[in-house]
């Protein structure tokens, strides 16, 4: 079910990403920038871009980033992010599914954390992310360039 995206992919994830209420106006399917941005992803060992494929057809994806750090003794960190799941897959156990299969690739590369944000117009994947044992223990913040 989980695998590697490959390029063939990229046409499928990039219409996942825009398939919601913020993707939609921020995503432009057919921009050749994601093709630079998924050779960037993929040459990078620290870098899993995934995909959830049935019976043929991309149906979920999910961005893995392991970080190394110096705090808490050196712990490396899972950062999951662009978690999507197909319109017809929502709700049938999908989303937990590939997090299982996420927070056991980062146990597999010796992360000792696994973390995630989730923009603050989105309660239902929060709630999601705290039915699967996350905590909202810290406050994000960003800056746009």
């Amino acid at each position: 079910m989980m695998r590697r995206a490959t390029a063939a992919d990229l046409g499928a994830i990039v219409a996942l990403l825009a398939d919601d209420m913020l993707g939609a106006g921020r995503e432009k399917p057919g921009d050749p920038a994601y093709e630079a941005a998924f050779a960037a992803i993929d040459a990078d060992p620290n870098q899993y871009l995934a995909v959830a494929e049935e019976d043929g057809r991309i149906v979920g994806c999910l961005q893995l980033s392991f970080i190394p750090g110096l705090s808490r003794l050196g712990m490396w960190r899972g950062q999951i992010e662009s978690v999507r799941i197909a319109a017809s897959h929502r709700g049938a156990g999908l989303g937990r599914r590939m997090f299982a299969w996420a927070i056991g690739e980062c146990r597999a590369r010796g992360c000792g954390l696994v973390q995630l944000t989730t923009d603050k117009a989105r309660p239902d994947a929060r709630r999601f992310y705290e039915s699967l044992g996350f905590k909202a223990s810290h406050e994000g913040m960003k800056l746009g360039l």
